[in-house]
């Protein structure tokens, strides 16, 4: 089930304060309130359509496979053969994307990542809009030699602009189980949540000129993909080919946001009344800002696991360092 524009007066919304208070208790509480949907319910391919098989329970698993760099989707131990060998295309990527387009709400996902050598491989969860002044909310995991930490990318973009990367290290091993991965996404700010803990937040500065995400809808989207060029130590370690598949899962898909609707002589509409003020649980009081509680844990994950900032790379904006850097 996925919220259609529900107003701030629905029974499906969270029945205290108590349960507004933190993003963290707001993903449990959406669990009982029945958003979470099965893959069919809210995704569909689109990239390899033909590669996606699903067990059942609709857990996905995302391959990339073969020393030329061809993907396949495998679903647990269900793989298609065909002469005498793995069913392939060649590809250079493989991925799904969610049915509808949202503005504003919050998506989250369990996602458990290629383990062992994952050098050279881009695990991607999304959200964006289309065409060339696109918006973009962006985790990407980035893959490394066996026994080497994983690091997340974050990105935003805004009117088709991006370069707003932060990387971070995780303090917890993201191949061993599932963890849940979420974005968040308001008038106001965004943020990236690992299991309820924010790692990042992209405040909305639009009155010092700052472009910020708040008129396109977007879509939701999972990709693996090779990206050896530039992924593990700035393209130096290639993608070990002998070591494929390489094999992220995904689970537990969620989301809670204002989903445009389906007649298209509708959308102006559709998405005027998902900008409106004051309609949704993400437009709530408790939702303007930060909390104490989530201030600090983003303090603890910006001075613990920050491995790049933007914003401190003097060397790329020798000119002049973004305008929320230093607004």
């Amino acid at each position: 089930m996925v919220t259609l524009c529900r107003p701030a007066s629905s029974s499906l919304l969270l029945p205290s304060r108590t349960l507004i208070v933190t993003l963290g208790l707001l993903l449990v509480s959406s669990a009982i309130h029945g958003v979470i949907g099965t893959f069919s319910d809210l995704f569909q391919p689109y990239w390899a359509p033909q590669n996606i098989v699903l067990d059942k329970e609709e857990q996905a698993e995302l391959s990339l496979d073969t020393s030329s760099g061809e993907v396949l989707i495998y679903i647990h131990q269900l793989y298609l053969f065909i002469n005498n060998g793995l069913y392939c295309w060649r590809l250079s990527g493989c991925g799904f994307e969610s049915k509808k387009k949202y503005l504003f709400g919050l998506t989250s996902m369990q996602i458990k990542l290629v383990q062992g050598d994952s050098a050279g491989t881009v695990t991607a969860f999304y959200m964006s809009s289309d065409g060339p002044t696109h918006d973009e909310l962006d985790f990407e995991f980035l893959g490394n030699v066996s026994g080497e930490p994983y690091l997340v990318q974050t990105n935003v973009y805004a009117n088709g602009t991006g370069n707003r990367e932060q990387r971070h290290s995780l303090w917890f091993d993201p191949t061993k189980d599932f963890h849940t991965y979420s974005l968040f996404w308001n008038r106001r700010y965004i943020l990236f949540l690992v299991d309820g803990v924010p790692i990042r937040a992209f405040t909305n500065k639009e009155v010092k000129g700052i472009p910020y995400p708040k008129s396109q809808p977007m879509g939701v989207r999972v990709s693996v993909w090779n990206a050896d060029d530039w992924v593990t130590q700035g393209g130096r370690v290639k993608t070990n080919w002998s070591h494929a598949p390489f094999v992220s899962t995904f689970r537990s898909f969620s989301i809670d946001a204002c989903e445009l609707l389906e007649d298209s002589s509708a959308g102006a509409d559709s998405t005027a009344r998902c900008g409106e003020s004051g309609q949704f649980w993400w437009d709530r009081p408790a939702f303007q800002e930060l909390d104490g509680h989530r201030s600090r844990q983003l303090r603890w994950v910006q001075k613990k696991h920050l491995v790049y900032d933007y914003c401190q790379d003097n060397l790329r904006f020798s000119v002049q360092l973004p305008g929320e850097c230093i607004s």
